[in-house]
Order: C-alpha cells, then structure tokens, then sequence
C-alpha cells in the first residue's frame, strides 16, 4: 500500500498540530500557576514565595530554586534517578545501578500514580515550576535533564537526598555485578579507614525549654553540617496553611529543616540501626534460580538493567542482569553467598510525611505525623510555641528476633531473621520535656540526650542505638549544663563555642612524650606553644594549627586497636600509645608544615580558608586566588561550628567543603522569632551579589534577623515578581 505525499503531510501536520496544542496547555497551566505566586526577594535574596494554593507555592518555590542553582537541583535528579554516568562518565555507573536496584523509571511512576490527589498535585507543581523556569529561561543549557516529570520526587527515598541508600557500598556492587566476586575483608578495613579520615557527617540539634530562657519561650538549634551550598535557605506560604522557613535540599518542594510560625524540627543522622543485610541460599535448578527461605524454595526474581554512560564524546551503554529477593535487591556477596540490602522504600508515604511536616501547629499533630513512620535516616529535635521540646530517636525501626546479631549479615533462608513490622513510635527512644530544661543531639548516643533524664540504655533493644558518644555531645552536654537566661544571641554563642575537647585528650600525652622522653629538646618551641594552650580554636593560634595537623596524622597513620571510634581512638592517642610514635607523628608534623609554608609558627587561619570562586559544584582551590581566614574547626575535635575541608585540592592550605551550612536560631512565642545565617550566600550564580554576600558574617557570627511576617518582608523586599517575569 503507497502512502501519497499528501498524506504525509497531512499526517506530519496533525502531528505537530497535537504536539504544539499539548505545549500549549503547558505554557497555559504554568502561567495559571504564575499568576497565582508572588515571589519576594529580600535584601539577602532569600525568596520569600506566596502562593494561593500549596501547589502554586510549590511551583513557585522551585522556579525560585531554579533561579538560585539549577545547577545543584539538575545534579540531585541526575544522581537520584540513576543517570549520572551520562554525564561523569563509566566510573559512575554503579551509583546508577544503586539506584536503579531499588527503583526504576516505571516503578517511580507507579508510585506516583497510586499517590493520593493531593500530593500528585504537588509532584505535577515540582515539575511544573522547573520546566517553566526552562521555558523562560532559552540561555540554560541543562546538562541532561531538559525536561522534569512529576514521578522524579519519588527518588527523595525520606527526605534528605542519598540517605539510606548511600549507605550501601557501590564497591561492593561493583564487585559482584562485574565477577560474582566479594571484596577481600582488607579493602574493607581500607574502605573504613579512609571514612574514618573525612569530615564526621552529621548535624547538632538542642531544644531549651522556656524555664530557661530569658523570654520564657522554647528556642531550638537547627545546625545541620552538609556539603556547603548542598541547601538553600527559602520561605513558602500558601493560603492553605502553608508557612514554613528553613533550608531546602535543590530540588525539593518542602522545607527539610526548619519551622512554621508554632513548631520547628531538626533532623540529625541516627545511630538507629535502620538497614539488614541478608545472606540468601541459592539453588540453581535446571537454570533457574532459586533461594531457600525455610522448607520452601523461592523464585529469583531476575531482571535486567540497561544504563548508558559517557565515554569521550560518545554515548555508550551497558546492560546488568539483576536479582531481588523478598528481602530487596542483590547488593553484594558476603561469606561467599549472595546477600540481599533491605531497607525502608515507601516513597509515596516517605513524601506524604515530609510535607505534612511543615504544616502542623503543636506537639500532637507532630507526633501523630510521626506515626507515618518513613523518616528513617533521622533523629528529630523538636520545639514549639507550647513550651515542648522533645527528641524522637529515628522513625522507621524494624522489629527484629534479638537472637540475632543485625550488625552482620544474617542467615537469610531462616524466617526467624526476617523483620517482624516496625517499632510504634512509643516503643522508639523518645524524650520529651525532660526536667533539667534541654536536650541535645550531635550525633551522639541518646542515652545523654538530657543528662540523668535521658532514655535509659536498659529499656531498648540493641539494634535501636549505639551508645557511642562523641567529642561534639561532650562538648554541648558540658556548655548546656547549669546554664540558664538564654537568648537567641546566647544561643548563637554556644552553638560557636572555640573550646575542642578532642585535644584536652590528645595534646597533653604529647607534651607528656615530649617531657619523659624526648633528650633532643629539638621540639621546644613548639611543644611550648601546645603546653600553653587553651585547647580554643582562633584565626591567630599557632597551636590550633599545630594541634589539627597532629590529630589528622595521627588519625592516618597511627596505629591503634581495631574498630575504635574516631573518638575512642583519639583518647588513646593521648594516653596509651607508645611514646615515641607520639613524638614520630608530631616531628612529621612539623616537616610538613615547614615544607609547605616556610615556618611550622603559622596561625590558624593563615592555614584555614574559605574560598568559593564559581558555582561548580565540585569546587576547584586555589592557593593563588583570593580566599578568607576562618577560625572555626572540624567537628571532629568537637567543634560544633563544624568546618570540614578538603585535603584532596593540590593546594598547601586547606579550604571548606562541608559543615555548618545553613544554621538557625529559633524562639517560639506569640510570634516567631529567628535568626539564620548561610555559608557563602544563597546564590551559586558569581555574578550575584548574593552569591558570597554571607561569608563575612557567617565566619564572624553575625547572623541575619529572618523576616517571617509579610509586613518584614515587605520591608525587607529587594525584589518583587511573579514567576517568569524579568527578575
């Protein structure tokens, strides 16, 4: 049968007649939501969003996000949805199989096609604000993404983008989906070291009651220490009770941590055991594969995944037959035998939760979304304008049979080793209103969470948390005791207090070493310099500097028992390791710092630096180009003002990369109070002037008064607009 040429045409026409009407309808809905949203920039360029409907405001706040670096919110979909081998290249394709392993593209759209109306709204408005910000946009040349789908959010597993699912080791994916192979237990023990070294992940979040605050309200920390620039500070508020401030994760349509005008909320990392390991028994019958679980035998479930990735110029791709059993998804091999990762995967309810966090107004409707039961790579610290403050220690806890130990890889063909339902939310470890008036979490052990009012080990099962401390819970437990009056401005304080009690354990066994065994004296000076100090972190000591490049050698290279915390293995570097190691270590010290800068007298920070010369996401230093002293400390000494760097730049000092990011300061009463402040600026565009407008006052602790009320903004507006007009 011949087609005429007519027809073609014809044909080619209604074609493009059909594709030009459905863009139509876009551009039509995308401006209905336009009309409806008012953006204001204050005079730090904070957007200030207000929409009619939660849908318009969260239209508005990604198009606002999209303003500010759609760099980062492009990045975090790329990465999430398992595409990042497309743009960076082979090595990145076993993040994508990660990430396709527990969620495909037609799984993400199955979930979003079973969510209920009102968050299928919201998920159409996320797209909806990024690809009108394309629209309007012609100059932006996305790297993959051109066009965003409302089914992407289901990859925000809870909340916090990577979470649980970082946690799995790509390595050992790798391993197995190239050669069936298992890691050898020595590039484990490598693999460990090396996290052991890095900046300490994690946040600070501390609630004081009203009974001991100056005003009689409840003030909360929010103190999350992240990748610098990884959040953006934003406000949000709709005509359906939407109103919440606080940092948002690019790219998505709800206020991670933050607070409302009645409750705020923090999110630390949870020492919960949240995640299983499975070791499954397979049979292989006649090319069939299956798993024994009891007496039965199980089908494999197999399947195949097809992953493109860059090489050179081109595109090329890859394809990996997968398997799952109803434990999850093969990750790896332990002991010789396939072994299965399961963890927390209920996007819709993760996502419902998330959101109907930043609109409840009291301690009840907080604890009754926390019955949803999905956040479950955070602990929460809670205050609100009732005078509560409160401490949930996870979310999501499987129950599991105590017989067995879920700090290994368990028998996966016994029943009994499978999860038996999730602990309720009163069976979890929960504080609230504890009678000294505070409570605390750095990451650390919630059996000191508020001193002798703490959750007591004895009452929980094993699993539910470590009861390990660190020097950041050493170091808040001390400031907060006994201590009373507290304003924000005092509460601003605390949270930089310079003192680091990592190095009240780990410098005076140097200066014992030095004393008792050192005949050379060759040391003298310096070890005088460390003798005399205060253990407080500045831009002008000479000790801050020595003491930080003795911890960080001494944490690579030391030798020490095995499996030691970062703390437990500080302590014993300043009192049980040999002698003349501590001297060793401390002499290398020394010829690295004369090496690199002429002169080990060097101060803090002449060495520290902040710098931040473009919006790249992976940031480039450069010891030749401008940068900034900064005072602060890793977090690893106890710094609660964190101020993880880098020492992977080629450069001889050493720059930030992560740690206090957006900190705020918050006071609940008739009215909201805050006080915030963010590292560098909001902006990653360098042509903005917000793009560093912060960092003076982020390292000298000068935070911005927030504007919560339209009246402040208002008076704060630096620009006015509805999205898509000329900014």
């Amino acid at each position: 049968m011949k087609i005429s040429i007519y027809t073609l045409v014809f044909l080619s026409l209604l074609v493009g007649c059909k594709q030009a009407t459905k863009q139509n309808k876009n551009v039509d809905r995308w401006q209905a939501h336009a009309d409806n949203t008012i953006i204001i920039r204050d005079t730090f360029g904070v957007p200030h969003i207000y929409g009619k409907t939660d849908a318009d405001a969260v239209f508005g706040l990604l198009y606002a996000q999209c303003e500010d670096d759609f760099n980062r919110v492009e990045q975090n979909y790329i990465w999430a949805t398992g595409r990042l081998a497309e743009v960076d290249g082979e090595e990145a394709l076993y993040s994508d199989l990660r990430a396709k392993l527990f969620m495909t593209e037609e799984e993400a759209i199955a979930n979003y096609n079973k969510s209920p109306e009102w968050l299928k709204e919201l998920c159409n408005a996320f797209a909806d604000g990024i690809n009108y910000y394309l629209h309007t946009h012609p100059e932006v040349t996305p790297r993959l993404l051109t066009k965003f789908e409302p089914w992407m959010p289901m990859y925000f597993s809870e909340g916090s983008i990577g979470g649980d699912i970082e946690r799995i080791s790509t390595r050992k994916i790798k391993a197995f989906y190239e050669g069936d192979m298992e890691i050898p237990e020595g590039t484990e023990l490598k693999i460990e070291e090396e996290k052991a070294e890095l900046e300490p992940q994690g946040s600070n979040g501390i609630a004081i009651s009203g009974n001991l605050t100056q005003s009689g309200n409840a003030m909360l920390l929010i103190n999350p220490h992240t990748s610098f620039f990884f959040r953006g500070e934003v406000h949000v508020v709709s005509e359906e009770g939407l109103n919440a401030y606080g940092a948002v994760t690019w790219g998505q349509f709800f206020v991670y941590q933050g607070f409302n005008e009645k409750t705020g909320w923090m999110h630390t990392s949870t020492y919960t055991d949240v995640m299983d390991e499975f070791k499954e028994t397979i049979v292989n019958l006649k090319g069939d594969l299956k798993y024994q679980y009891g007496e039965e035998l199980r089908d494999v479930v197999e399947d195949s995944v097809t992953l493109k990735y860059k090489s050179g110029e081109s595109i090329k791709q890859k394809t990996f037959k997968t398997y799952r059993t109803h434990h999850g998804p093969i990750t790896h091999k332990s002991d010789g035998k396939w072994t299965a990762s399961a963890m927390m995967w209920e996007p819709v309810k993760a996502l419902e939760q998330s959101y109907i966090r930043t609109k409840q107004n009291g301690y009840k409707g907080f604890r009754e979304m926390m019955n949803i039961r999905t956040n479950s790579s955070n602990n929460t610290v809670y205050a609100d304008a009732g005078g509560n403050i409160a401490y949930f220690h996870g979310n999501f806890v499987p129950v599991r049979d105590t017989v067995f130990d879920f700090t290994k890889p368990v028998d996966g063909s016994n029943p009994q080793t499978d999860w038996k339902g999730l602990h309720t939310v009163d069976e979890n470890i929960l504080l609230l209103n504890p009678k000294n008036g505070w409570l605390q979490n750095c990451n650390s052990t919630p059996y000191t969470a508020a001193l002798e009012n703490s959750p007591k080990r004895k009452n929980y099962p094993k699993y539910m948390s470590k009861d390990q401390e660190n020097f950041r819970g050493v170091h808040a437990i001390r400031l907060l005791t006994d201590k009373k009056e507290y304003t924000l401005d005092s509460l601003i304080k605390l949270a930089h207090d310079p003192y680091l009690p990592a190095f009240e354990k780990l410098i005076p066994g140097l200066v014992e070493a030095y004393d008792t065994t050192d005949k050379t004296k060759l040391l003298s000076l310096p070890i005088e310099e460390l003798r005399n100090w205060d253990f407080k972190t500045s831009k002008e000591s000479v000790a801050m500097t020595l003491a930080h490049y003795y911890g960080t050698m001494y944490g690579r290279n030391g030798k020490r028992p095995r499996k030691m915390s970062d703390m437990e293995a500080m302590t014993y570097f300043g009192s049980a390791s040999p002698m003349a190691e501590r001297l060793s270590v401390f002499r290398a010290v020394i010829k690295k710092l004369e090496s690199d800068f002429g002169t080990w007298n060097i101060p803090w920070g002449e060495v520290n630096r902040y710098q931040r010369l473009n919006g790249d996401i992976k940031q480039a230093f450069n010891d030749d180009e401008p940068s900034v002293a900064v005072g602060f400390a890793s977090g690893r000494w106890g710094a609660l003002a964190a101020y993880g760097v880098s020492y992977t730049n080629n450069t001889k000092k050493i720059y930030g990369t992560r740690g206090n990011s957006f900190v705020a300061a918050v006071e609940f009463g008739e009215k909201v109070k805050a006080k915030t402040i963010l590292a560098g600026g909001q902006s990653g565009d360098p042509t903005s002037p917000h793009f560093n407008d912060q960092t003076d006052a982020y390292i000298n602790m000068q935070f911005k008064t927030v504007a919560f009320y339209k009246d402040d903004v208002l008076k704060q507006a630096e620009k006015t607009y509805h999205p898509g007009e000329v900014k």
